[in-house]
């Protein structure tokens, strides 16, 4: 998934394009801004803008497991 993902990991912030290469251990999610597709949505479209919510939910998850 394409979009502006920035994270914290120590005393810096690292922006990340693709979701796919966030890290699995960071500190703090700062920023989380998936692409959305141009209107009209597709089928597939609505599929895909669905997942956004589990996907910020997983990367709070890494957030929260990392302080642990």
């Amino acid at each position: 998934m394409k979009g502006e993902f920035v994270i914290k990991v120590g005393s810096k912030l690292v922006t990340y394009n693709n979701y796919d290469d966030i890290p699995m251990v960071f500190d703090n999610l700062i920023s989380f801004k998936p692409d959305a597709p141009e209107p009209p949505h597709s089928e597939e479209d609505h599929k895909e803008m669905e997942t956004y919510n589990t996907k910020l939910q997983e990367l709070m998850r890494r957030e929260n497991a990392s302080s642990n």
